[in-house]
């Protein structure tokens, strides 16, 4: 006789069967193809690093470069910091979050991925692109795979490029961009650094940069370099990620939090607002408009932009693996993937490094000491003049 026990546990795994077949049947999300997508992807992981021979290797590199206290060292070593991070979290990113590698807050009639091209679509309208169809060229300025710079390909009508360091991405960026007719042609991501941008000058008709010129060693840097590929009167839009008013140097919490930010995602250093804004000037840049966004009111039923990221109990919620009970959950099914061969050595702790981020990213926006979406608007003087480029 089968006893209350095994009736309350079967009970539970047909109850969780029924809501996975539910969401996959009836809503978007599609769990069930996402991960066999995150397991097949895994399985060939390895076969497509650049950066280094293997995952375990790579990683243990990744750390070893965040160990080093000094900003300095981390600056000077930022490409291989970047480019074996996205070695390692891309595919991840993509399973999780999907192909815009980006956050944003929530209307309370939107859904998760609305929100996410509504914040695109915003960006997009401050470049002033009003030419005939894909007759202007548009960089993206840190592509990763491409999510943006299809989306606002889509909604401008214009001919973009997408500029990543690291080559896996522009492998799988290129291959979703050749898997949708819309954009077929008409975007593409090419592999580069933004510090030393392989076009030249007076290129683009406008360049827009969302959350990736915070892996810059030098913001000056890094907008005189897109400033020059620039034409005169261009428009140049980003979001940042910044320290805020509230953070305090040497304060022991805020600077553990800003340390699990920086080491969480491949970031050398984190620079304050008034850093960037000060940068885009001394690039050349006539300053626009400048505000955080994440202070933009939202309504009681809005959600913040961090909400995803703060622990949750809900099982369904990917924010369960913020609770102590998911997160070691999680870290058993990464572990158990390894065992059996079905993920490299290492990805484990690839994991807890992007579950560090997770954590320093939830506590720098409660204690508002750090945004993602700092936006800047700048335009190049039509007497466009060359800037030398210079550090901080």
């Amino acid at each position: 006789m089968m006893s209350n026990n095994h009736r309350s546990i079967g009970a539970s795994a047909l109850g969780a069967t029924a809501v996975v077949a539910a969401v996959q049947f009836l809503t978007p999300a599609d769990p069930v193809g996402r991960c066999m997508l995150l397991l097949k992807q895994l399985r060939g992981h390895e076969k497509r690093l650049k950066s280094n021979k293997d995952v375990d290797s790579g990683i243990d590199k990744y750390l070893e470069l965040h160990q080093q206290k000094d900003v300095d060292t981390r600056n000077a070593e930022y490409k291989t910091l970047v480019d074996t991070y996205y070695d390692l979290s891309t595919l991840f990113y993509e399973w999780g979050w999907g192909s815009s590698f980006h956050f944003a807050y929530r209307y309370f009639f939107e859904s998760f991925a609305e929100s996410i091209r509504r914040h695109e679509y915003y960006l997009a309208s401050k470049l002033a692109l009003y030419g005939k169809p894909y007759s202007q060229k548009v960089i993206d300025v840190g592509c990763g795979i491409g999510g943006p710079m299809r989306n606002i390909c889509r909604f401008t009508g214009q001919d973009v490029t997408g500029l990543t360091l690291n080559q896996y991405q522009v492998d799988r960026g290129n291959e979703l961009c050749d898997a949708d007719d819309v954009v077929q042609g008409k975007c593409r991501s090419v592999q580069g650094d933004f510090m030393e941008m392989p076009f030249e000058g007076n290129t683009f008709d406008a360049a827009y940069a969302i959350e990736a010129t915070c892996h810059a060693p030098d913001r000056v840097g890094v907008y005189s370099e897109i400033y020059r590929v620039l034409k005169p009167g261009s428009i140049f839009a980003c979001y940042e990620w910044c320290m805020l008013d509230d953070y305090v140097p040497g304060n022991p919490d805020h600077e553990k939090s800003k340390k699990k930010i920086e080491e969480g995602d491949g970031l050398p250093d984190i620079c304050h607002t008034s850093v960037c804004l000060k940068a885009m000037t001394e690039a050349g840049f006539e300053v626009l408009e400048e505000r955080d966004l994440a202070a933009d009111p939202i309504g009681n039923k809005g959600k913040v932009w961090q909400l995803p990221l703060l622990p949750s109990w809900n099982p369904f919620s990917q924010r369960f693996q913020f609770n102590w009970l998911g997160f070691r959950m999680t870290n058993l099914a990464v572990r158990m993937l390894e065992f059996l061969y079905l993920a490299p050595t290492g990805t484990y702790k690839t994991q807890q490094m992007l579950q560090t981020a997770g954590y320093g990213l939830g506590e720098g926006a409660e204690t508002n000491i750090f945004t993602p979406m700092y936006l800047m608007v700048g335009r190049v003087p039509m007497n466009k003049k060359t800037v030398i480029k210079s550090s901080q």
